[in-house]
């Protein structure tokens, strides 16, 4: 319910889709989209490429599959899935914010790594750096569809600067046709400074390029990485 994947996803998809073209030594065709989730991003990144999307999430795939069922969803886990082929163009979203460990972070871009093509780019765009995160920030968004009324309030928490981990907390007041049920998610997230990103990225093997990309309210750092021909 939150955000119309044909139109508030679009600019960032045609951000990267111009990185892609701009930085790739070979033609670009196929992306895969690590951590699809529930597929708003191939949505529209498929009008540019052959997109397959890979997820742990059965029920996130679920979700990608019915709005794209012209393209190619698997069930894998970033940090050890080997799919046997490789990519033109790779795209790692927010749910590389997942890796809460170190171990875990150069794990996923091994995994983009031996997924990609000489030539190819992957493009990963950071939610947070340890330079970015805003201590105790609280969003609330409203949504209504269908005789449902929800009201999603996320804030995220860092009780332990000194270490590679945050807190996100999510509540949501679901109203159906005017009845009040609340659901509760909690996540621990990974954080990390940019130096730290160049670094992983770096090791794993990237040539490393750097943008910013502005929505508005919020301005992120983009990393367009380039697999050695």
């Amino acid at each position: 319910m939150w955000g119309d994947a044909a139109t508030e996803y679009a600019h960032y998809c045609k951000h990267v889709t111009g990185l892609i073209r701009r930085h790739a030594k070979r033609p670009a065709n196929t992306l895969l989209n690590i951590g699809c989730g529930g597929g708003k991003n191939v949505l529209n990144l498929k009008h540019e490429f052959n997109v397959t999307g890979l997820d742990v999430s059965s029920a996130m795939l679920e979700q990608a599959k019915a709005l794209n069922p012209d393209c190619t969803f698997v069930q894998g886990d970033m940090r050890t899935c080997r799919l046997g082929r490789t990519f033109d163009a790779v795209m790692m979203d927010d749910a590389i914010s997942h890796m809460n460990c170190r171990a875990d972070f150069e794990a996923a871009f091994r995994t983009a790594y031996a997924h990609l093509n000489p030539g190819g780019v992957m493009i990963a765009t950071p939610d947070v750096t340890i330079e970015t995160f805003r201590q105790n920030r609280t969003t609330t968004t409203r949504a209504t569809r269908d005789g449902l009324d929800v009201v999603f309030v996320e804030n995220v928490y860092d009780p332990d600067p000194a270490d590679d981990q945050y807190e996100t907390t999510i509540l949501y007041m679901i109203r159906d046709h005017g009845r009040l049920r609340i659901e509760t998610e909690h996540w621990t997230m990974g954080i990390f400074s940019l130096d730290t990103w160049r670094q992983v990225l770096r090791e794993a093997g990237f040539e490393v390029h750097e943008g910013r990309y502005d929505t508005g309210e919020d301005e992120y750092t983009v990393f367009t990485c380039v697999k050695p021909e």
